[in-house]
């Protein structure tokens, strides 16, 4: 990457801060310099929208208001304070370096980049992000906005998928750095991404850099970033058996397997390959003694990331005098996580079962 003009990063860091002047944007972690809660907000918004985990970070920070609390938690009350937000290894990640900062660092929250970025679930976007909002270093953010902008802005057609291509972007991205005033420099493209060059419906016209942005300029605003290849997303179906004793508790599992939900409660469930009931034979040879009282009474559909997940739900019982399957009342059962397909639709199940004969 050749080196950019001075009056090009001049103009670009003039007319991002005229704009973030201009549209303040804020939020409960902005404009704080304790890095355990910046951590907190940026683990947070990895893959969440800033509406969706406003409230997911209060009620964390209010449960968990520093590193040693965190650290000392049990992983169940961390995956609980997490529930319905997903992608729980983010709350595993964060239970795991709590622990390895109030052991190597004696709970101070470490101070440079290369000791931040070795967190477990901290990448160099994060690691950045935290070095220069909590200690005003100059580390430059890239993620999907900040290479959308310099793709849009410089005309460069380029995708941002492998390691030579990041290394390409990080090095425009450190050049526009104002590394007199990171942290200012990094939430205002940060914030710049988010509201204005957006992926979809840009406000070019309102945009301070449209004057010498190529895309605006070459009506390339839709072309650049070159579109990324999505991946079929593979289909899962879940059907699970709620199962209840004379005092309306419920059976539950806890999921042990290497997934995103280990650790998480669920009901007893089969798997099948497509939409249609399991098979009387499948059900017992994976759950015992289970038998349904009717078809499903209700459905959802959680799309995650590389996987749809197509929830059935039944009223069943247990053939058995013993039961196989820990039950737990309903007090118990809303201390505990619960996988994600399951929040959503919770009191509702409940409230089916309970009024069932």
């Amino acid at each position: 990457m050749d080196k950019l003009e001075l009056k090009v990063k001049r103009f670009f860091q003039s007319a991002l801060y005229r704009w973030s002047d201009q549209n303040p944007r804020p939020m409960p972690w902005k404009s704080i310099a304790d890095p355990y809660k910046i951590w907190i907000s940026e683990i947070i918004l990895q893959q969440t929208r800033v509406a969706q985990g406003w409230d997911y970070y209060l009620k964390f920070i209010n449960q968990f208001p520093d590193i040693i609390s965190l650290a000392r938690a049990p992983i169940s009350r961390v995956l609980k304070a997490w529930e319905g937000l997903g992608y729980y290894t983010r709350a595993r990640n964060l239970h795991v370096s709590a622990a390895m900062i109030l052991n190597k660092y004696q709970g101070k929250f470490p101070d440079n980049y290369q000791e931040i970025i070795s967190l477990k679930g901290v990448g160099s976007y994060t690691a950045a992000a935290i070095s220069s909002f909590a200690f005003n270093l100059p580390h430059a953010v890239l993620d999907g906005n900040v290479h959308r902008i310099l793709s849009r802005f410089l005309g460069v057609n380029r995708r941002m998928v492998s390691a030579s291509d990041k290394k390409y972007f990080q090095s425009i991205a450190d050049q526009l750095l104002d590394i007199s005033s990171p942290a200012r420099y990094n939430q205002a493209i940060m914030d710049f991404g988010a509201i204005c060059c957006t992926p979809q419906n840009p406000k070019c016209s309102q945009c301070p850099l449209n004057k010498n942005c190529y895309a605006f300029n070459q009506d390339a605003v839709h072309t650049l970033p070159p579109a990324k290849i999505k991946s079929k997303k593979k289909d899962r179906f879940f059907h699970y058996f709620i199962i209840k004793n004379e005092k309306n508790h419920l059976a539950m599992n806890q999921r042990t397997g290497k997934d995103i939900w280990t650790g998480l409660y669920e009901f007893p469930m089969v798997e099948t390959q497509d939409s249609s009931k399991p098979s009387i034979r499948k059900i017992k040879k994976e759950l015992g003694e289970v038998i349904l009282t009717d078809k499903a009474f209700l459905s959802n559909k959680q799309i995650l990331s590389h996987q749809i997940i197509y929830s059935f739900f039944y009223l069943a019982k247990n053939e058995l005098e013993k039961m196989e399957y820990p039950m737990y009342s309903l007090n118990k059962i809303n201390s505990i996580g619960k996988c994600g397909n399951l929040v959503k639709d919770f009191e509702k199940i409940v409230n089916t079962v309970i009024s069932s004969s």
